[in-house]
């Protein structure tokens, strides 16, 4: 790993065996402040991730669940949404090519997550970290969201719909000779 991240917990290869290695992280205080705001959520009132690492022909499989207590803004408020996320996982640590990883790669819903690493170390809390931020909630909602975004004029998914905006077609028809 070349960069620093706010929740580093590099786990050294070579401390692996030829079986499983049982591990867990958690991020402390300090920690979560720093992914919060990375991440802009109000709060991350906890993170923890269990991992169980196998070594295999192409790196390294990490399997395992993610646990987080967030507090993300909602989208049409800004009034704080508090959310759990109970997240299974499963990574392939693959090591960085000399020619660099910039290429897009498309995958099925079977494949693994992919993170790459250089040296001698994959870093458990940044996979934990990008693991939560494909976790949240992309589009968080408070109790007073229906209410804010009708007033502002966004219409529901159902109005959204060919078939409500054909209704509304047909009820403007009726009218006309």
């Amino acid at each position: 790993m070349t960069e620093a991240y706010e929740f580093s917990r590099p786990r050294r290869l070579d401390t692996l065996g030829e079986g499983e290695a049982v591990t867990s992280v958690e991020a402390d205080a300090g920690e979560r402040v720093a992914l919060a705001r990375r991440f802009g959520l109000i709060a991350l009132e906890a993170l923890t991730a269990d991992y169980s690492l196998r070594r295999d022909a192409a790196g390294i499989t990490a399997t395992g669940t993610l646990g987080a207590r967030v507090v993300q803004a909602c989208i049409a408020t800004g009034d704080p949404v508090p959310d759990t996320i109970a997240e299974d996982f499963r990574i392939r640590f693959l090591p960085e090519s000399a020619e660099g990883n910039d290429d897009e790669v498309e995958l099925d819903s079977g494949d693994l997550d992919t993170m790459f690493y250089a040296g001698s170390a994959i870093d458990l809390g940044e996979a934990a970290a990008e693991t939560l931020a494909l976790a949240l909630d992309p589009y968080p909602r408070s109790p007073r969201a229906a209410d804010a975004l009708r007033d502002a004029g966004v219409m529901t998914e159902e109005e959204a719909k060919p078939a409500g905006a054909l209704a509304g077609l047909k009820d403007l028809l009726k009218g006309q000779p």
